[in-house]
């Protein structure tokens, strides 16, 4: 199917907001993503493309009309206050989608992400082993990193829902907004919302630990408030996991620190070369295989002693060449994986190469030759 093909919209059945049948024509095509601009036909993200529909095009009242019909008085009003509001919202018990509603050339758009209703096991997210034990771990700070749409919350989802089956514990996520819906198991979970259960990241971080929580998500670490309170728990005694967009784990320790003011900056770095545990940064690849969409490539960093000497030390570039000389401890490079999913035939080799670190580096790796790692600490 190219981006030319179209996907049909079905019928508006009852009185239920016109929105909704857009979002059925998602869920029932299994789109990733739903786009309505104004101009334009909506338009569904299928198997990573952008696909017309064969609804009428949006016209300035048609959006205003679908997007107004959902909102609550007071989202409304936070919306024309700001210009931009994000929100789940729900189809039915099951259907699920994060929504963002904001103003382009001075007209309304709406971008919507499908979240599937059910966890998915690690095992099935062709993801390393490792990141089980990750899960297992009682304190520290786990990141997950990587470009939008890759993947990092459904990641961080599954490793959370591996804790609830087999942990006896209280998990709290503070998320704006709630993506995924736990079901508490082994655990009791507590699902925070931004707007709904509390007002901001500050005051739910604030008031954390007197929830007695032993495993805490955030749903992104975009602040240094944010930051500082989630190094704070984990270095506490919690298991704190967060997010960021970043592109590998050097850029994910610069860019985390780099949102503290200069004078805070060296105590920043040498708090969270204390309370770091691991870096996971991932990549979502279209895959080749029969039955299989996309495929992720991921590159994961645990915080050994050599790890956490780099980022005391501000040698945060020496990363990756830790990486790849401690494989047997459960590390995976990047370069590493990619050439892996080439050779077993899961993506394409030019998939691969647009998104290599470097280039060079994985032709040398898929011919064989490995570049040194020695000499570094």
């Amino acid at each position: 199917m190219t981006t030319e093909q179209s996907v049909g919209i079905p019928a508006n059945a009852g009185h239920e907001p016109e929105l909704n049948k857009f979002f059925r024509a998602a869920i029932k095509t299994q789109a990733s993503d739903l786009h309505l601009k104004v101009g334009q036909p909506p338009k569904l993200r299928i198997h990573g493309q952008l696909k017309n529909t064969t609804g009428e095009l949006i016209t300035k009242e048609i959006m205003e009309q679908l997007i107004f019909e959902i909102l609550s008085p007071s989202q409304k009003e936070s919306f024309l206050k700001s210009n931009t509001i994000d929100f789940a919202y729900e189809i039915g018990d099951e259907d699920r989608f994060r929504v963002n509603i904001f103003r382009q050339r001075g007209v309304i758009s709406l971008a919507a992400r499908r979240v599937n209703p059910d966890i998915p096991p690690l095992e099935s997210l062709n993801l390393p082993p490792t990141l089980k034990k990750i899960a297992d771990s009682r304190q520290g700070l786990v990141l997950a990193v990587g470009p939008s749409g890759c993947g990092k919350t459904t990641t961080i989802a599954s490793m959370i829902d591996h804790i609830n089956r087999t942990r006896s514990c209280h998990i709290v996520t503070i998320e704006d907004p709630i993506e995924y819906l736990f079901k508490d198991k082994k655990a009791i979970v507590s699902q925070r919302e931004i707007g709904i259960d509390v007002q901001d990241f500050d005051q739910a971080l604030r008031y954390l630990m007197r929830q007695d929580p032993d495993v805490v998500f955030v749903g992104e670490m975009r602040d240094a408030k944010t930051v500082a309170a989630g190094m704070i728990a984990a270095e506490t005694g919690h298991l704190v996991f967060g997010t960021m967009h970043a592109a590998g784990a050097p850029q994910a320790v610069q860019r985390l620190l780099d949102l503290f003011p200069q004078s805070e900056r060296a105590l920043a770095r040498q708090t969270l070369s204390l309370t770091i545990k691991a870096i996971i940064n991932q990549i979502l690849l279209p895959s080749v295989k029969e039955g299989v969409d996309r495929i992720p490539a991921v590159e994961v960093l645990l915080a050994n002693p050599a790890v956490k000497k780099l980022i005391s030390e501000e040698r945060e570039a020496d990363l990756p060449t830790v990486i790849r000389s401690c494989l047997n401890e459960g590390m995976q490079d990047l370069t590493d994986n990619l050439c892996e999913l080439v050779k077993n035939g899961s993506i394409d080799p030019k998939e691969a190469y647009k998104c290599a670190p470097n280039v060079e580096e994985l032709k040398m790796t898929l011919k064989g030759i490995r570049a040194d790692t020695t000499g570094i600490l």
